[in-house]
């Protein structure tokens, strides 16, 4: 099971980086919980997102929001129904033009072999500074 996660996991990667929401939704459970912490009025994609609508809303707002030059996912740990992704990324804030480079962690929770929960924890102060607050 843990390596059918981490495979999962890894194509959802693949379909993100791509820029392929219906890619990405594929490996989403209808039920899915996104977590990206930090301040909403400054971050456009931070908050929590339920359910499959919510969960497009998220990846396109991301995806219309930043540049990516970097989204490198470095190491895949899967116990149970966890897998935690480590990685480095550097993105670039379209509105500003800024820098977002940061090391990252994913917390996903699967079900069926598929994504429940998506937990997202990087360095939010590169991207409010990115986005324009202080």
């Amino acid at each position: 099971m843990s390596a059918a996660n981490i495979e999962a996991t890894q194509a959802l990667f693949t379909a993100f980086g791509a820029g392929d929401i219906p890619g990405i939704l594929a490996y989403l459970n209808d039920d899915i919980r996104i977590e990206f912490y930090g301040p909403s009025n400054i971050i456009p994609y931070a908050g929590f997102y339920d359910g499959m609508d919510a969960a497009r809303r998220f990846f396109e707002t991301v995806l219309s929001s930043v540049d990516i030059h970097v989204f490198d996912a470095e190491e895949f740990l899967s116990d149970g129904d966890k897998v935690v992704v480590t990685g480095v990324l550097h993105l670039t804030a379209k509105s500003t033009g800024r820098d977002i480079k940061s090391d990252f962690v994913h917390v996903i929770t699967m079900k069926d072999g598929k994504w429940s929960k998506f937990r997202d924890f990087m360095n939010t102060h590169e991207a409010v500074l990115a986005f324009g607050g202080s």
